[in-house]
């Protein structure tokens, strides 16, 4: 008798959470479950930005994936994906294997969206992932160095480009991290710039004007020059040029400007669009047969005009019906449709302050921060119960400049 095989691509929040609920719900010899990601860690993406500031211990950031599946239902693989083969209902995998499927998740996370701007994919740094957010930390920390030997200028102006949500808390990180790192390397603060460059007119483009005030007003005061209404024309390894014609001194641009589907989506033979993967109210991709689509590489229109947005909680709540649904479709039974719940947006600016909108109520200040530790709690919770929440807590913080297993990664 065939046993059904289900293969999972990614295992970012979507991919991981899928899991857990398949974990749960399938019954012994049910079905093989395969979970398939390039590496065998899941980072906490919305802690990036303290990774590329160094204000988090890498064990904080990162989870071993093998460590968070709980039974032998699922299989864990280390690979990198290729290719789909719809048709045959194969995965084709860097290593050259061949990974069969009766009903697939893709659950892939994003990539980095530059807009063609010259210079920004060859000199900026991206907050993309564990590895490109450690290489932004390992270079802040070369540049430090290399800063009392020339007393080059350029050396310790951190850009960040995007005041978007990402953007404001990698400014909120740098704002708590450089005293730091000055008096570890000897170098008075004032000599350090930290530059936040903005396309719209103001920060925080989409929230609402208390947030943003509190939010220029709280910057401001920690001495980051806010740059709005203005576009980078070009970047090079030593500057930053803007369309105003003014050219910024720089070493250091870290990208926040946008993001886009996974690159590997555009040589799969699906229905996309603006870079995504169509799919319907259950999460399966359009015209194609036990398909299903999560998470950052998943369009899902809110609205006849209006796709959700690719966030954290929109890919946390898509798993958590996407591995009923799968069941549902093994069993044949009836499949639920996706309705998403907005339950808020907290912004934070370092460690003790956020702004954002919680249930409806407006938030600020350090219970908005209290509030930003609570919603990471919850997503640890939902991956592992009270324990894997306890764990995390408990860890005892390295310097962050230590090396630890995956400080070597980029």
């Amino acid at each position: 008798m065939h046993t059904p095989k289900i293969v999972i691509l990614g295992a970012g929040y979507g991919g991981l959470i899928t899991s857990r609920q398949l974990e749960k719900t399938l019954k012994n010899g049910e079905a093989e479950v395969t979970l398939i990601n390039k590496h065998d860690y899941h980072y906490i993406s919305t802690q990036l930005h303290k990774t590329g500031a160094g204000t988090a211990s890498d064990d904080k950031i990162t989870l071993h994936i093998p460590d968070l599946l709980k039974t032998n239902k699922i299989q864990f693989k280390k690979a990198t994906v290729q290719d789909v083969d719809f048709n045959e209902k194969r995965v084709l995998l860097d290593s050259g294997d061949k990974i069969d499927y009766d009903y697939l998740l893709i659950s892939l996370g994003f990539d980095v969206a530059t807009f063609g701007i010259p210079g920004i994919e060859e000199n900026a740094f991206k907050i993309r992932s564990f590895r490109s957010t450690k290489s932004i930390f390992n270079h802040i920390l070369r540049q430090m160095a290399a800063y009392k030997e020339d007393s080059d200028p350029s050396r310790l102006t951190f850009a960040v480009a995007g005041a978007g949500f990402t953007g404001i808390e990698m400014i909120g990180e740098l704002v708590e991290a450089l005293p730091k790192l000055c008096r570890k390397y000897d170098i008075p603060v004032s000599e350090t710039r930290i530059i936040n460059i903005e396309a719209s007119p103001t920060v925080l483009p989409g929230f609402d004007q208390e947030a943003i005030d509190f939010t220029t007003n709280y910057l401001k005061e920690s001495g980051v020059e806010l740059m709005t209404s203005a576009k980078i024309l070009e970047c090079s390894p030593t500057s930053i040029e803007l369309e105003s014609g003014e050219v910024l001194p720089s070493r250091t641009l870290i990208w926040s400007g946008g993001v886009r589907g996974n690159t590997l989506l555009e040589k799969l033979d699906l229905p996309m669009t603006r870079g995504r993967i169509e799919v319907d109210e259950y999460l399966r991709v359009k015209g194609v047969e036990n398909v299903f689509c999560i998470g950052d590489a998943a369009l899902f229109m809110k609205d006849d005009k209006n796709p959700l947005p690719p966030t954290a909680q929109v890919a946390i709540q898509q798993a958590e019906l996407c591995g009923p649904n799968i069941i549902a479709t093994l069993r044949n039974e009836k499949l639920k449709s996706f309705v998403y719940h907005h339950k808020g947006t907290v912004a934070s600016i370092g460690n003790k302050a956020a702004v954002g909108k919680v249930f409806g109520m407006k938030i600020s200040g350090s219970f908005a921060a209290l509030m930003k530790q609570v919603i990471e709690a919850r997503y640890l919770f939902v991956l592992g119960g009270p324990g894997l929440v306890m764990k995390q807590f408990l860890k005892i913080s390295k310097p962050s400049s230590e090396v630890s297993v995956f400080s070597n990664q980029k």
